[in-house]
């Protein structure tokens, strides 16, 4: 089952940074179950994830706190908007248009809906 699950954190992971760049491939819920998948199966890779300067962060607060800073949440509906506009900008059946913009309704208001985790104190400058 370790492996099966291994297997299955790489494919997440691999489908997350893919969907850092591809319109409509979300990346955080595929980088939140590979962080899951691997805390199932590989501790190393685990702690890997959860100290990744990139996306350490999120899974960290999503882990402890089932929620995203405001900052990220932010960035978050940003990409979305920008990502789902071009889409339906070049998608030319009118009812592909307006499925992604129901999609992107239901994912804003999911992202919105999330517990903002408070962020964390900033370092006194000297």
């Amino acid at each position: 089952m370790r492996i099966l699950f291994a297997l299955l954190g790489v494919i997440s992971l691999v489908l997350g940074v893919i969907g850092a760049f591809l319109p409509l491939l979300p990346t955080t819920p595929f980088i939140l179950l590979s962080a899951y998948l691997f805390s199932k199966s590989s501790p190393r890779m685990h702690h890997w994830m959860i100290n990744h300067p990139w996306f350490g962060a999120l899974i960290q607060d999503w882990q402890t706190h089932r929620g995203m800073r405001a900052s990220v949440k932010k960035k978050a509906i940003i990409m979305m908007t920008l990502s789902f506009a071009f889409s339906i900008y070049i998608v030319p059946l009118w009812w592909v248009k307006v499925g992604l913009g129901v999609m992107y309704i239901v994912l804003v208001i999911g992202c919105w809906r999330l517990p903002v985790v408070p962020e964390p104190p900033m370092p006194a400058k000297r």
